[in-house]
């Protein structure tokens, strides 16, 4: 067999797994019922395990959230680190037809931060095919307001067409990573002093950032082996959304602060920072996938053979809301950005194709990330419906013989008592949302109560923006029909 057929192979088991298991619940609905309904409380019971896990880290991360923001950082290297100014910042921000206020935003945040602006190399990476008047039209504006903040302040412009390559943010990063390297090369900056951020262009960065990450980059035993992964919030619109994108929202950022509980399984997720010398050791982005932001973390893990990991960061950075318009246009922005993310199942096929050839990494930290990739992978496109849906399709479909059944007829009562048990996860997290909200228009004061409310709506976002696009990625992957990438529409607050 060739090796393509080999990876394709690879590619069909997550989409195979997710549909074999929802066309054998419909088929045992009507053959085996009460085989369905064993598994389906067996199920349920580890779906409750899964939020009451869920609760505790969420809990724990949160303490160290609220912890982390109260400690003056920039004081702390001060006193602490005797060579912190040597280190600088490298900070790329790509964009693509994103409007002026965005960007502008972005830029505000960054002359706000508590640390020295002479330490920051900012790269603003933009796209020639999206207009390249346009785009520096944007830069010129940028450039008047920003460009003596910084000690130096880089602007690239990606072509389109380059061989190799996919339309994305991992193509435009490459392409400016290597340009950048050339300018560190005749600056002759240590590249071990370089700390990088790779950050959406709607990244607004907590004022502390930068010093808890220098902190964290200057006490870490092998700085060099670890990217940092802070929270990401999605609050700079978040007033503005319609609750059912803001509860999916906060179920990327409850999911992300649960992770960072666990570093051993941690991947780096959108804006993320990590050494100049590991990205360079690497090659830079990879060019030709969608989800270069965890792909950058196993491409480092594969180099360094198993001896690379993620710190987590518990400071958080603001990101937009996806958005349109208007409200289907706001769905259908959801949906392609949840299958985007979920586009990171294309990670398997990878990891197995390349841990078969790694000898030097232990085989626990190889079944231990295959595990996390793929039972999450499962659980994102399966679990929703199995709960919600298909589990209850045996006590509709199922004969008159099983329904006389002592089983048959507790089993409603026992899987509302397990849901029960877990709706309680769903008022957990109505609170603690809002608590990272940030303060709300003095116009609209009554939002509070509607923060809390909107929780109703989670089991329909679990499908609507969990299952569905969790599918689909799955599914293009299946069948070969490779997915492109697809910038998230953003909107002013």
């Amino acid at each position: 067999m060739s090796d393509y057929l080999k990876y394709r192979f690879l590619e069909i088991i997550p989409g195979f797994m997710v549909w074999f298991t929802l066309i054998m619940s419909v088929i045992l609905s009507f053959v085996k019922p009460l085989w369905l309904m064993y598994f389906v409380i067996v199920f349920d019971l580890y779906w409750l395990f899964r939020v009451s896990y869920f609760i505790f880290y969420l809990f724990i991360s949160g303490f160290r959230l609220n912890r982390t923001k109260k400690i003056d950082w920039l004081a702390k290297l001060r006193q602490e680190i005797p060579d912190w100014e040597n280190k600088h910042h490298l900070i790329f921000l790509p964009t693509a037809n994103e409007p002026f206020p965005v960007i502008e935003a972005t830029f505000q945040a960054l002359t706000e931060v508590k640390y020295p602006l002479d330490r920051f190399i900012v790269v603003l990476c933009g796209e020639e095919r999206g207009g390249k008047e346009r785009f520096l039209n944007i830069v010129a504006k940028i450039k008047n307001q920003f460009g003596d903040k910084f000690k130096k302040f880089i602007i690239t412009a990606h072509p389109d067409g380059m061989v190799g390559e996919i339309k994305g943010k991992g193509s435009n990063l490459n392409y400016a990573g290597h340009l950048v390297q050339k300018m560190i090369d005749t600056e002759k900056i240590p590249y071990d002093d370089i700390i990088v951020s790779s950050f959406d262009i709607d990244t607004r960065v907590h004022p502390q950032y930068f010093a808890y990450l220098t902190y964290l980059y200057c006490t870490e035993s092998k700085p060099m082996h670890a990217s940092y992964q802070p929270v990401a919030l999605y609050n700079n619109n978040i007033w503005q959304s319609n609750p059912l994108l803001r509860v999916t929202a906060f179920g990327t950022t409850f999911w992300i602060m649960t992770e960072l509980e666990r570093p051993d399984r941690l991947f780096t997720f959108s804006s993320h920072s990590m050494s100049w010398r590991a990205l360079v050791d690497v090659g830079f982005w990879q060019k030709n996938i969608v989800t270069e932001d965890s792909r950058i973390f196993l491409q480092c893990f594969l180099r360094y053979s198993g001896d690379y990991r993620v710190v987590p960061m518990y400071l958080p950075v603001s990101m937009n809301t996806a958005e349109g318009e208007h409200f289907c246009d706001s769905v259908k922005n959801v949906y392609k950005q949840q299958r985007r993310w979920a586009w990171g199942v294309e990670h398997f096929p990878f990891m197995v194709w390349h841990f078969l050839r790694h000898k030097h990494i232990p085989w626990a930290k190889k079944i231990k990330y295959l595990w996390n990739l793929g039972e999450g992978m499962y659980s994102w496109a399966s679990a929703p419906i199995l709960i919600f849906i298909l589990g209850r399709l045996p006590l509709y479909l199922a004969p008159e013989a099983v329904r006389s059944s002592a089983f048959y007829q507790n089993t409603p009562f026992t899987l509302e008592f397990l849901m029960n048990l877990a709706m309680a996860g769903i008022l957990f997290s109505a609170i603690f949302n809002v608590l990272l909200l940030p303060k709300p228009p003095k116009s609209k004061p009554w939002n509070y109560p509607i923060m809390i409310l909107q929780w109703i709506f989670l089991p329909v976002t679990l499908i609507i923006f969990g299952s569905i696009p969790a599918i689909d990625a799955q599914t293009r992957l299946m069948l070969g029909r490779y997915l492109g990438f697809y910038v998230t529409k953003k909107k002013t607050d």
